[in-house]
């Protein structure tokens, strides 16, 4: 799995309860169920905007847009009827997108102007679904990367480096992996420990992963509607193993 990683954010979830408070009557509820949703989706929006504007900077400007038009009510049509709030944030997203498309379009230019046009046309569904997806995937990833560095500074047990690592040299050898893996463990370890070691970091990282894919759903999600959200998200056949061992009692 990719190595990316991104600020640590609060834990994903499609809870509506907070769509829901974020429109409610109270300010100070509203006010913070806002702050957790954007949290929640803000670094695969960002993930997105980056991929697809190819600047920075104006990406950041988006950012901002977003989060004022999702702080001024826009997401009020959100409703766990229309499907998951993911699916809405990404139609929001798409509008905004299209929204900056026909800005760029007619403002008037200079010599110089090197401003990138957005890789995503207006009607560039297929693309645009494919660099949302592929920000969510990263998004989740990171996440639960996070979640074991975070399980590693609890316990102690070294499943992040470990994990890390191999990701990182996938070219090594059992052998030379347990030769590097040694000195940052400051203690021996054979080829076969070595094994057993990555064995339970993925064990780890993939029940992390589960827990951020399935807290994405409306509700504990069947295995079924598990098994296709990870199929879409291209993490089906990399979770499996784990699947079968260890199905999830959702």
């Amino acid at each position: 799995m990719g190595t990316d990683s991104s600020p640590d954010l609060s834990q994903l979830a499609t809870d509506w309860a907070l769509v829901f408070q974020a429109h409610g009557d109270s300010p100070e509820a509203a006010a913070s169920a806002q702050v957790d949703l954007m949290n929640r989706y803000a670094g695969a929006v960002h993930r997105y905007l980056v991929s697809a504007l190819g600047d920075r900077d104006a990406a950041d400007e988006l950012d901002q847009e977003f989060a004022v038009r999702f702080l001024r009510g826009d997401f009020h049509r959100a409703n766990p009827s229309r499907g998951r709030f993911r699916d809405f944030v990404k139609r929001s997203l798409r509008n905004l997108m299209i929204d900056y498309r026909r800005r760029s379009a007619t403002r008037p230019r200079t010599l110089g102007d090197d401003l990138p046009e957005p890789i995503d046309s207006l009607t560039g569904d297929m693309d645009f679904d494919h660099r949302f997806t592929a920000s969510w995937r990263s998004e989740l990833l990171s996440r639960s990367w996070d979640t074991l560095r975070r399980f590693q500074e609890r316990t102690g047990q070294p499943y992040h480096t470990a994990l890390r690592l191999r990701s990182e040299h996938p070219e090594l050898s059992s052998a030379e992996l347990a030769s590097q893996l040694s000195p940052l463990l400051d203690r021996p370890l054979s080829p076969g420990a070595l094994r057993m070691l990555l064995q339970r970091s993925r064990e780890r990282f993939v029940g992390f992963l589960l827990d951020e894919v399935a807290s994405t759903q409306m509700s504990p999600p069947t295995l079924e509607e598990l098994e296709s959200e990870l199929a879409e998200l291209g993490l089906l056949e990399y979770c499996r193993p784990h699947l079968k061992r260890n199905p999830p009692s959702l």
